[in-house]
């Protein structure tokens, strides 16, 4: 660089250090204003609700005028008004607190088609415009924006709500701007230039994940801003951004869709519990209110309170036979769902289940009756209708015999045994009249029969008279006459064997989560229930291990969403094998052009150096793509002990401690796990053992089982144990996962002979530790 150059640059960084101090003059100003609005509304709000408890003082105890209660709804009007006011105000102020330190990260120059002067945009987390209306910063998701994220110099295009829009792009710059100063800047031809990847990456990870809005890349941005595909579905390797581009995506759609979807129209269902609190401020960072967000099993599991489901650890560490892996195969299929689906129409002409409806001890009406009611309905009724006409029978049933039962010999004694206060507390009024003393003998006894009855009218409405596990087991028992199970390896006995275990289980109060979704679909299938029709846009992270079962239910369930697919087929836990046909089967749900796969091949989380031991576990990979960010060799531990192997796994934290590094230690079990942090604690060695998804991530060192690290990266990773015959030869895409956790260092340690899944990786790839 020429000294000229080097002057040039000084003079136009303060010529954008002059502009950046301007827009923050601006920004406080602004929050100044908010600040004097908020106030006012918290005053309004304290008056509305002191003129609230007038009204209400001066009301009479049992009655209320018509003026009094057209002066209480329009209080309460004002007081949502307000109250809408200050909430968008507050959130606004928080935004402008963001960009107060960092307003925008990138400027572009260019000229549009057919317009005769250049114009300059700056791009921030949040649009911002000075009194006049004037944009001094863009919304990074605004249509002009994505220029910035896909276009090099030169013509590009971009599209906006009425079309496609050409520019000539003359200038792309990228700032690096830290409490309102601007440390550097990079003129550049690229989408994103790899020095503001570099500084981006080079940082330490958290307990919780950051949004970051200004390293989109170009393939992102395609998965970010697409509005017409029903399907997306995003396959990209560890690493390659993938839950950032899906939370960005989430933040571009409540923005381009402002005013017609909310966040509670937006699902995203989640691996664990664990990766729900790792991300839960990204959305809030960037301004928007969080989406409605569980895992698959929290969402089902919530309909049977009283059934414990099959936790993630015994769905991990469950030792599956040849047998059992060809029913796992057939029960998780979109074969099954369409078997079960059809099976329900059989449910039309005959064989409901149901359960007698008991009256204090007694059979009320019994499971006869109701099905002979049921099936009394003609062929025009489908499944739903039919139970909907057999609760209204039901309940004629109920009113007829509370009219008998009124004069029951009970009811009589009931009335003679209450005393004056039961008796005050079943009258309508405290000085009720009756005619004469038989009549006050009627309405004690209504009274107390439809008290007693209350019990028997929830039954009937609640639909408890249906016997949902009686129906499933008929089901699972039809099976074989239904299908071939020869055809798919599965013999007569082991699929009596499988229907004697889920009764077994379910008598124990479990259910597996193989017969879960079944189960379900199948209560939704009789009851007619058609799932949450307002619900716009469902995301599913880490697909690779969903089974087409549970996503042909998902559609099911949510019918008029557009679904946004997201996962690396490399990294299967549950579904091992099975994960390489997913793509088609979840395309085969959709129609074709409704349907978009992108690829992310880069992986950026990783050094270079860790990225390339990673890709080497894998046989049969995607295509992966190492970013250009050296760093150490991963190193290997081969210990002939337990004991030494734990001395070398404290010497490697030790290291690691001093270079600030997050260590997570990830076994292979729950087991494993936390057999290594008793061992840690006895040496004194401080870490958080992670048990359970529902438990928060903490700082300093970690240590986890395998099928809870999913979608999380540290700092440095230690794999324990990773000795020969550890990891079965079907779980190589685990040891996969375990690996591209780690962004800066990776440390393998192994007691004995190392795993003979390890083995394989080039030795050029890491160095052995003495």
């Amino acid at each position: 660089m020429t000294d000229k150059s080097k002057i040039n640059e000084l003079d136009e960084k303060k010529i954008e250090q002059a502009h950046l101090d301007d827009v923050v003059e601006k920004i406080k100003k602004s929050e100044d204003q908010l600040q004097e609005h908020m106030n006012v509304a918290e005053e309004d709000l304290k008056v509305i609700n002191n003129a609230f408890d007038d009204i209400h003082l001066g009301m009479d105890g049992d009655s209320i005028s018509m003026d009094a209660a057209l002066s209480i709804h329009q209080q309460q009007q004002m007081l949502d008004e307000r109250n809408n006011s200050w909430q968008q105000s507050k959130q606004r102020y928080g935004i402008l607190k963001k960009l107060e330190k960092n307003p925008f990260f990138a400027r572009l120059d260019f000229q549009e088609k057919g317009e005769p002067r250049e114009e300059t945009v700056y791009i921030g987390l949040s649009s911002f415009t000075d009194k006049n209306d004037h944009f001094l910063v863009y919304d990074w998701r605004a249509p002009i924006s994505s220029i910035y994220y896909d276009g090099k110099l030169g013509k590009v295009t971009y599209m906006t709500p009425d079309g496609e829009q050409e520019v000539n792009l003359f200038l792309k710059r990228q700032f690096l701007v830290e409490d309102g100063k601007i440390k550097a800047y990079f003129d550049t031809q690229e989408t994103i230039g790899d020095q503001m990847l570099l500084e981006v990456l080079d940082g330490k990870s958290s307990t919780h994940m950051k949004g970051i809005v200004k390293t989109i890349q170009k393939e992102q941005n395609k998965i970010i801003r697409d509005t017409t595909s029903k399907l997306l579905f995003v396959q990209g390797a560890a690493g390659s951004g993938k839950t950032s581009a899906i939370l960005q995506r989430i933040a571009y759609l409540l923005y381009r869709y402002r005013g017609t979807l909310t966040s509670s129209q937006v699902v995203m269902f989640s691996p664990n519990s664990l990766f729900n609190d790792y991300i839960k401020d990204v959305l809030p960072e960037m301004g928007e209110q969080n989406m409605v967000q569980m895992t698959y099993k929290q969402f089902l599991a919530r309909r049977l309170p009283n059934l414990s489901v099959e936790s993630l650890s015994q769905q991990f560490e469950t030792v599956v036979d040849t047998a059992n892996k060809n029913i796992s195969k057939f029960v998780s299929d979109i074969e099954f769902f369409n078997i079960l689906t059809n099976y329900s129409k059989l449910l039309d002409q005959s064989g409901m289940a149901f359960k007698n409806i008991k009256f204090q001890g007694k059979v009320f009406i019994p499971k006869e009756k109701i099905q002979e009611i049921y099936y009394s309905y003609g062929p025009q009724y489908n499944l739903g209708n039919r139970l909907d006409a057999t609760v209204d029978r039901l309940i004629k049933m109920l009113h007829r015999k509370m009219g008998a039962e009124m004069r029951s010999n009970w009811v009589s004694e009931r009335i003679e045994n209450l005393d004056k206060e039961q008796l005050q507390a079943l009258y309508n009024a405290a000085d009720q009249e009756f005619k004469n003393g038989d009549e006050e003998k009627k309405f004690l006894a209504r009274k107390i029969v439809a008290v007693t009855m209350q019990g028997v009218y929830k039954y009937i409405k609640h639909l408890r008279f249906l016997n949902v596990a009686g129906n499933y087991l008929n089901f699972l028992k039809a099976v074989p006459k239904i299908v071939d199970l020869e055809q798919r390896g599965i013999t007569k006995e082991q699929w009596e064997e499988y229907t004697t275990n889920f009764v077994k289980s379910f008598n124990s109060k479990q259910i597996s989560m193989n017969n879960l979704s079944p189960y379900l679909y199948l209560y939704d299938l009789v009851t007619g229930k058609h799932g949450e029709l307002d619900m716009k846009f469902v995301f599913i992270d880490e697909i690779q291990d969903y089974t087409p079962f549970q996503l042909a239910y998902m559609k099911y369930k949510f019918p008029r969403a557009r679904y946004t697919m997201l996962g690396d087929l490399n990294q299967s836990i549950f579904t091992k094998k099975n994960s390489q046909t997913l793509l088609s089967e979840a395309q085969s749900l959709f129609e074709a052009d409704e349907t978009r796969v992108v690829q992310l091949v880069h992986s950026y989380r990783s050094t270079k150096q860790i990225t390339d031991f990673t890709k080497a576990i894998l046989t049969n990979g995607q295509k992966i793509e190492p970013f250009n960010r050296e760093g150490d060799l991963p190193n290997l531990f081969m210990a002939d002990s337990e004991s030494e192997s734990l001395k070398q796994v404290m010497t490697q934290l030790k290291v690691n401690d001093k270079r600030k590094f997050t260590t997570a230690i990830i076994a292979k079990t729950l087991e494993d796990a936390d057999h290594l942090h008793e061992l840690l604690e006895e040496k004194g060695v401080k870490s958080t053992l992670i048990r359970s998804e529902n438990q928060r991530l903490a700082t300093g060192t970690i240590v986890l089982p395998s099928f809870l690290a999913k979608g999380l990266e540290f700092d440095a990773v230690i794999m324990w144990d990773a000795s020969k015959d550890k990891f079965d030869e079907d779980e190589q895409q685990l040891v996969y996962t375990i690996a591209s956790r780690a962004m800066h260092k990776l440390t393998i340690a192994s007691i004995g002979e190392l795993s003979q899944l390890l083995q394989r990786v080039p030795e050029k790839f890491y160095t052995r530790e003495k």
